[in-house]
């Protein structure tokens, strides 16, 4: 049996405050001016839709803790997505964690493709989105 794969986890250390990172980070317009289009409600339980490469992605909130947390499931496969952030000297230390992947040779349908290699694949996707989309988005 294959083992389980690893969460996908990006840091970044962003020059602006927390309240504007936040804004960026919990809100439908600014999660499109780096992530995806989406109809994000800020509100535990809500259910909203990111438009991924492969169509809508079903999400649902299910944590809100302004301006340090923000936790949501993405999609079918129980992906898990947490987004935290941490005031540091003006500055703000944000942390992507992608989890609830499955073991490594489960396929992942409307992808095509096995948890490891959409994995590897999303964990380059969320590095540009994060070290490049988010830093740009903010500072």
């Amino acid at each position: 049996m294959s083992k389980l794969v690893q969460d996908i986890v990006q840091v970044v250390t962003l020059n602006a405050p927390i309240e504007k990172v936040w804004a960026t980070v919990s809100t439908s317009e600014g999660i499109a001016t780096w992530f995806m289009p989406n109809d994000f409600r800020p509100e535990v339980g809500a259910e909203f839709h990111v438009q991924s490469p492969f169509g809508p992605s079903p999400c649902k909130v299910l944590e809100l803790n302004p301006p340090n947390k923000l936790v949501f499931s993405w999609d079918v496969s129980g992906w898990i997505v947490s987004f935290e952030l941490k005031e540091i000297d003006g500055k703000t230390e944000f942390t992507l964690t992608h989890g609830g992947w499955g073991r490594e040779d489960e396929m992942v349908p409307k992808a095509q493709a096995d948890q490891k290699t959409i994995r590897d694949r999303m964990n380059m996707g969320w590095n540009k989105i994060v070290q490049e989309g988010l830093r740009k988005a903010v500072e």
